[in-house]
């Protein structure tokens, strides 16, 4: 179709939860700032190359992706790189985005490096976004 964007369903959902003020509040208390990037990635892919569209911001983001069994939104804080943390080894080219999700859920915080970068940078997960139940409001109560 023309004049059409293609989005994938991992950019839909990020837009949606950052559509919404519950949704911003969430992400605020674990490090987002508006304006904060968001790069997407989905679990197979390599984690060097999303840390390459990472490195484009040259500042911390957020990294979006959908968990492959259980369609769930997940988000990782990524600093920058910084010279002043203990380098770690370099990431295979290997490994997926979705092996450093899954240490990071594990470990809290990760330290790592992707192969493109000097210094190593911190990750650590956002915790799944559960949005509050409905509240009914007075007419529904009595009408529903």
């Amino acid at each position: 179709m023309p004049g059409r964007i293609a989005r994938t369903k991992t950019a839909e959902r990020v837009s949606e939860l950052l559509g919404s003020r519950e949704g911003r509040k969430h992400l605020r208390a674990h490090g987002w700032e508006q304006g904060m990037p968001v790069v997407m990635a989905v679990p197979s892919e390599p984690l060097n190359d999303v840390m390459g569209l990472v490195s484009m911001h040259n500042r911390s983001v957020l990294v979006a992706m959908l968990d492959a069994y259980s369609d769930t939104l997940k988000f990782l804080h990524l600093c920058a790189p910084n010279p002043a943390l203990r380098c770690v080894d370099a990431e295979n080219d290997t490994t997926q985005i979705s092996d450093l999700f899954a240490r990071a859920e594990r470990e809290g915080l990760v330290t790592f490096r992707s192969k493109y970068w000097d210094a190593s940078s911190v990750a650590h997960p956002i915790p799944v976004f559960e949005p509050a139940p409905e509240t009914r409001t007075y007419a529904q109560r009595f009408y529903a």
